[in-house]
This record gives structure tokens, sequence and C-alpha cells, in this order.
């Protein structure tokens, strides 16, 4: 290899790096709301703040655009992508529907290679939860409800709830808000619950678990919002 190109090559890495950096920072100050919705997103600001050219600017903002997290608008400003509360009555039911369904088809087709990566993403879940890690939680608690979604053996299922999942990451975001950040051990327990109706091939128990786990998310949230809907000291959408 030459010089230049090996040169060539090394950037390409770095750029690569610099790209994927840009790209997690904004993508977890967006879910963490910390970027709230519709706040402008400026290139030249990023480029200056980033230290780097707008080229890897713009890649990790395709990324984040890709992602439903930013939006570009007709007059070419770009801002964050506002959460569509119209419709979370919608999001919901596809939730809790999809919560049911990868539930019960894990516990008639999953085998002990789906069991050891269920447990696994269980054990990140519980970790996160104690150390207060909220994009953790939110990170582990999404590969967790795809691994039962995967050990069902419906890929087009699989796929649905992995677009809800990441839709609603925001929206999970105020879940753990409502409890400042200390989610309750409990719910950690509910997870455990499930994997022990899965492992016992209890298809009606799967179900039930899943109905009231998904139940009680959409009771807290709601409940948050309503609260701060009417709080002067909220969080503004």
């Amino acid at each position: 290899m030459s010089k230049g190109s090996s040169e060539r090559k090394v950037a390409q890495v770095k750029r690569g790096g610099g790209v994927s950096h840009v790209y997690e920072t904004l993508r977890n100050e967006i879910i963490d709301l910390k970027l709230a919705p519709g706040s402008p997103i400026d290139e030249t600001e990023l480029s200056e703040r980033f230290s780097m050219s707008r080229t890897p600017i713009r890649e990790a903002l395709v990324r984040l655009s890709a992602e439903g997290l930013i939006t570009a608008l007709t007059n070419r400003t770009t801002v964050v992508s506002n959460i569509d509360f119209v419709q979370l009555g919608a999001f919901f039911d596809a939730l809790t529907l999809m919560y049911r369904v990868t539930a019960r088809l894990a516990a008639q087709h999953y085998d002990e290679s789906d069991l050891a990566v269920i447990r696994e993403h269980q054990a990140s879940f519980s970790n996160a939860v104690h150390a207060g890690d909220v994009l953790g939680m939110i990170a582990t608690n999404r590969d967790f409800h795809l691994a039962i979604a995967s050990a069902g053996r419906n890929k087009y299922y699989t796929d649905l709830f992995r677009r809800l999942l990441d839709d609603g990451r925001r929206i999970l975001r105020l879940y753990y808000h409502s409890y400042d950040d200390n989610l309750p051990r409990q719910y950690v327990a509910e997870h455990d619950h499930m994997i022990s109706a899965m492992i016992a091939r209890d298809v009606e128990t799967s179900d039930r678990l899943a109905t009231e786990h998904a139940d009680q998310i959409v009771r807290q949230i709601r409940s948050y919002i309503s609260a701060d809907s009417r709080s002067t000291s909220s969080i503004t959408f």
C-alpha cells in the first residue's frame, strides 16, 4: 500500500470515528431531552462545538434524520423532531399489542440460545437501573424486549417492535423521568417474571404479564404528562 493511500485510509477512519462521536453525542442528548423537541440544529455551530469540518457533521445528521430524531423543514432549517403527542394513544396501543404478541410467541418457540441472550440483556438492564443510568436503561430495555421478540421467530413482528421501541425512546425517557430516574426494583422484577413464564412455556401467563407490564408503563407516562402539563416548572415540548 502506498503512503498516500495509507494516509487516506487513516483519514477515513478518523472521519468515521468523528461521525460516530457526533451522532452518538447528539442522539443521546435528543433522547435524554437535553436537546428539546423543536430545538434548531445548526451545522456551523456543531462544527465549532466538535472542532470538525461540516462534512462529518452532515453525515451524523443524516443518520439522526434516518432515525426520525431530527427533521429538515421546508425553509431548510433543521430541528429536533417533535414528539407526536396527538398519536400517543395509537402508539401505546401498538406498543402494548407487540409486548403481548412477542411474549406469547417467545413462550412457544424459544430455545436455550434465546434464553441466554434474554438473560444477558436483563442483567444489563438491572445493572443500569442500579447505577441510575437512564440512557443505559432505555437501551438495555429495548434489547431485552427485542430479544424476546426474536425468540418468537417472526421477523415481521420483531421489525415492527424495533421501530416502535426506537420511535418511543423519548417517550420512555419521560417514564424514567417520572421516577426521578430512580426506577423501582419491582419493575426490574417484572422482566424476571416474564422470563419465568416463557421458560415454563406458559403462553397465557406470558400474555398476562406482558399486558400488565405495558399497562403500568402507559399509565405512568400518561399520569406524568398530565401532571407535567399543569406544572409551570415542567419540561416544555
